[in-house]
Protein backbone atom coordinates (compact mmCIF):
# COMPACT_ATOMS: atom_id res chain seq x y z
CA UNK A 1 0.00 0.00 0.00
CA UNK A 2 2.78 2.29 1.12
CA UNK A 3 4.12 2.17 -2.78
CA UNK A 4 0.78 3.28 -4.16
CA UNK A 5 0.80 6.24 -1.58
CA UNK A 6 4.72 6.96 -2.45
CA UNK A 7 3.91 6.85 -6.27
CA UNK A 8 1.36 9.04 -5.87
CA UNK A 9 2.91 11.51 -3.78
CA UNK A 10 6.11 11.60 -6.22
CA UNK A 11 3.56 12.45 -9.00
CA UNK A 12 2.06 15.35 -6.93
CA UNK A 13 5.11 17.13 -6.76
CA UNK A 14 5.17 18.28 -10.15
CA UNK A 15 1.16 17.87 -10.99
CA UNK A 16 -1.11 20.68 -9.75
CA UNK A 17 -4.76 19.67 -10.21
CA UNK A 18 -7.05 16.68 -10.76
CA UNK A 19 -10.01 17.52 -13.61
CA UNK A 20 -13.19 15.78 -11.79
CA UNK A 21 -15.71 15.03 -14.53
CA UNK A 22 -19.13 13.94 -13.53
CA UNK A 23 -20.61 12.46 -16.77
CA UNK A 24 -24.62 12.63 -17.19
CA UNK A 25 -26.15 9.70 -18.12
CA UNK A 26 -27.05 10.73 -21.58
CA UNK A 27 -23.22 10.28 -21.79
CA UNK A 28 -24.03 6.97 -22.10
CA UNK A 29 -26.66 6.67 -24.50
CA UNK A 30 -25.84 9.60 -26.99
CA UNK A 31 -22.83 8.90 -29.38
CA UNK A 32 -23.02 12.47 -30.58
CA UNK A 33 -22.01 13.89 -26.95
CA UNK A 34 -19.99 10.75 -26.13
CA UNK A 35 -17.77 11.31 -29.18
CA UNK A 36 -17.92 15.30 -28.66
CA UNK A 37 -16.74 14.56 -25.08
CA UNK A 38 -13.74 12.07 -26.44
CA UNK A 39 -12.66 14.64 -29.09
CA UNK A 40 -12.35 17.51 -26.31
CA UNK A 41 -10.32 14.73 -23.71
CA UNK A 42 -8.06 14.10 -26.69
CA UNK A 43 -7.24 17.58 -26.92
CA UNK A 44 -6.73 18.19 -23.27
CA UNK A 45 -4.43 15.04 -23.03
CA UNK A 46 -2.70 16.02 -26.06
CA UNK A 47 -1.97 19.59 -24.07
CA UNK A 48 -0.61 17.59 -21.44
CA UNK A 49 -3.77 16.43 -18.79
CA UNK A 50 -2.25 13.94 -16.36
CA UNK A 51 -4.69 13.78 -13.98
CA UNK A 52 -8.48 12.74 -14.31
CA UNK A 53 -11.01 11.51 -12.12
CA UNK A 54 -14.71 10.18 -13.01
CA UNK A 55 -17.35 10.39 -10.49
CA UNK A 56 -18.71 7.28 -9.90
CA UNK A 57 -22.45 6.20 -10.81
CA UNK A 58 -24.25 3.09 -10.29
CA UNK A 59 -25.63 3.35 -14.14
CA UNK A 60 -24.23 -0.13 -15.32
CA UNK A 61 -22.72 1.36 -18.54
CA UNK A 62 -20.14 3.59 -16.15
CA UNK A 63 -17.60 0.76 -15.80
CA UNK A 64 -17.72 0.52 -20.14
CA UNK A 65 -17.05 4.39 -20.25
CA UNK A 66 -14.13 4.77 -17.45
CA UNK A 67 -12.54 0.99 -19.21
CA UNK A 68 -12.87 3.11 -22.81
CA UNK A 69 -10.52 6.56 -20.74
CA UNK A 70 -8.46 3.85 -19.68
CA UNK A 71 -7.62 1.58 -22.84
CA UNK A 72 -7.65 5.43 -24.34
CA UNK A 73 -5.11 7.10 -22.49
CA UNK A 74 -2.64 4.17 -20.93
CA UNK A 75 -0.55 7.07 -19.25
CA UNK A 76 -2.86 9.11 -17.89
CA UNK A 77 -3.30 8.85 -13.84
CA UNK A 78 -7.02 7.95 -13.97
CA UNK A 79 -9.39 7.32 -10.59
CA UNK A 80 -12.94 7.82 -9.48
CA UNK A 81 -14.12 9.99 -7.35
CA UNK A 82 -17.75 10.12 -5.23
CA UNK A 83 -16.92 6.56 -3.44
CA UNK A 84 -19.52 5.80 -1.51
CA UNK A 85 -20.06 2.35 -0.96
CA UNK A 86 -18.03 -0.94 -1.13
CA UNK A 87 -19.06 -1.50 -4.98
CA UNK A 88 -17.63 1.72 -6.04
CA UNK A 89 -14.86 0.93 -4.73
CA UNK A 90 -14.93 -3.06 -6.43
CA UNK A 91 -16.05 -1.08 -9.86
CA UNK A 92 -12.85 0.89 -9.65
CA UNK A 93 -10.53 -2.32 -8.83
CA UNK A 94 -12.26 -4.07 -11.87
CA UNK A 95 -11.05 -1.45 -14.12
CA UNK A 96 -7.50 -1.20 -12.51
CA UNK A 97 -8.01 2.68 -11.81
CA UNK A 98 -4.82 3.97 -10.19
CA UNK A 99 -6.89 5.41 -7.53
CA UNK A 100 -10.18 6.51 -5.71
CA UNK A 101 -11.59 10.04 -4.00
CA UNK A 102 -14.02 9.71 -1.08
CA UNK A 103 -16.66 12.07 -1.09
CA UNK A 104 -16.35 12.51 3.03
CA UNK A 105 -14.76 10.81 5.59
CA UNK A 106 -15.32 6.51 6.17
CA UNK A 107 -13.77 4.66 8.34
CA UNK A 108 -15.22 1.14 6.87
CA UNK A 109 -14.58 1.85 3.23
CA UNK A 110 -11.17 3.29 4.24
CA UNK A 111 -10.17 -0.05 6.41
CA UNK A 112 -12.04 -1.84 3.12
CA UNK A 113 -9.71 -0.36 0.34
CA UNK A 114 -6.84 -0.80 2.24
CA UNK A 115 -7.67 -4.46 2.77
CA UNK A 116 -7.80 -4.89 -0.81
CA UNK A 117 -3.92 -2.74 -1.23
CA UNK A 118 -6.34 0.02 -3.09
CA UNK A 119 -5.38 3.77 -2.72
CA UNK A 120 -8.36 5.85 -1.42
CA UNK A 121 -8.20 9.13 -0.66
CA UNK A 122 -10.53 10.78 1.90
CA UNK A 123 -12.36 13.93 2.09
CA UNK A 124 -12.28 15.98 5.19
CA UNK A 125 -13.38 19.15 6.57
CA UNK A 126 -13.55 18.80 10.42
CA UNK A 127 -10.14 18.08 12.61
CA UNK A 128 -11.70 15.09 14.19
CA UNK A 129 -11.85 13.14 11.09
CA UNK A 130 -8.60 13.97 9.78
CA UNK A 131 -6.79 12.77 12.95
CA UNK A 132 -8.77 9.50 13.15
CA UNK A 133 -7.36 9.31 9.26
CA UNK A 134 -4.24 9.98 10.31
CA UNK A 135 -4.18 7.61 12.79
CA UNK A 136 -5.08 4.97 10.09
CA UNK A 137 -1.82 6.10 8.42
CA UNK A 138 -3.29 7.87 5.57
CA UNK A 139 -0.96 10.34 4.46
CA UNK A 140 -2.75 12.04 1.24
CA UNK A 141 -5.73 14.01 2.41
CA UNK A 142 -8.25 16.11 0.46
CA UNK A 143 -9.98 18.47 2.42
CA UNK A 144 -13.53 19.29 1.34
CA UNK A 145 -15.29 21.25 0.93
CA UNK A 146 -12.51 23.65 0.70
CA UNK A 147 -14.60 26.55 1.50
CA UNK A 148 -15.94 25.40 5.25
CA UNK A 149 -13.41 23.43 6.60
CA UNK A 150 -12.92 24.01 10.31
CA UNK A 151 -10.34 26.73 11.14
CA UNK A 152 -9.04 24.69 13.50
CA UNK A 153 -7.09 22.62 10.56
CA UNK A 154 -3.79 24.25 9.67
CA UNK A 155 -2.15 22.10 6.83
CA UNK A 156 1.01 23.44 7.96
CA UNK A 157 1.16 21.18 11.05
CA UNK A 158 1.26 18.21 8.92
CA UNK A 159 4.63 17.95 7.79
CA UNK A 160 4.23 14.39 6.19
CA UNK A 161 0.79 14.27 4.49
CA UNK A 162 0.09 15.79 1.30
CA UNK A 163 -2.98 17.89 0.94
CA UNK A 164 -5.50 18.32 -1.98
CA UNK A 165 -7.85 21.22 -1.96
CA UNK A 166 -11.07 19.93 -3.52
CA UNK A 167 -15.23 21.88 -3.96
CA UNK A 168 -15.95 24.72 -5.70
CA UNK A 169 -12.50 25.78 -7.45
CA UNK A 170 -11.34 26.54 -10.39
CA UNK A 171 -8.09 26.30 -12.19
CA UNK A 172 -7.50 30.13 -11.55
CA UNK A 173 -7.18 28.64 -7.82
CA UNK A 174 -4.17 26.61 -8.45
CA UNK A 175 -1.79 29.40 -7.78
CA UNK A 176 -3.23 30.52 -4.37
CA UNK A 177 -3.79 27.09 -2.71
CA UNK A 178 -0.39 25.84 -4.04
CA UNK A 179 0.89 29.21 -1.66
CA UNK A 180 -1.05 28.23 1.13
CA UNK A 181 0.56 24.49 1.34
CA UNK A 182 -1.62 22.32 -0.57
CA UNK A 183 -0.12 20.14 -3.52
CA UNK A 184 -3.12 19.82 -5.51
CA UNK A 185 -6.79 20.90 -6.50
CA UNK A 186 -9.63 19.20 -7.93
CA UNK A 187 -11.43 21.00 -10.68
CA UNK A 188 -14.83 19.84 -10.58
CA UNK A 189 -18.04 21.98 -11.70
CA UNK A 190 -15.86 25.05 -12.60
CA UNK A 191 -14.25 22.90 -15.45
CA UNK A 192 -17.12 23.12 -17.44
CA UNK A 193 -19.12 25.81 -18.76
CA UNK A 194 -21.95 25.40 -21.01
CA UNK A 195 -21.00 21.59 -21.24
CA UNK A 196 -17.74 21.84 -22.97
CA UNK A 197 -14.23 22.18 -20.46
CA UNK A 198 -13.52 25.37 -19.32
CA UNK A 199 -11.27 27.21 -21.86
CA UNK A 200 -9.12 28.34 -19.30
CA UNK A 201 -8.07 24.74 -18.72
CA UNK A 202 -6.48 24.36 -22.40
CA UNK A 203 -4.64 27.74 -22.14
CA UNK A 204 -3.49 26.91 -18.45
CA UNK A 205 -1.92 23.57 -20.03
CA UNK A 206 -0.45 25.50 -22.97
CA UNK A 207 0.84 27.39 -20.48
CA UNK A 208 2.90 24.92 -18.03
Amino acid sequence: MNNKEDSFSELLKTESFFLLIKPEDNIYSNSSIRNSFFKELESLVKLGLKNIEISWSNNKNWLDFVSDIKIKYKKINLGSASIVNKQSIEDSLKIGLNFSMMKFWDKDLFNYAKSKNYLLIPGIKNLKDLEEAINLNCNIIKIYPIKSKDNSIDILNYKNIDFIAAGGLSINDIKTYKSLGYKAIVVGDKGIKNKKFDPKIFEWLKNN
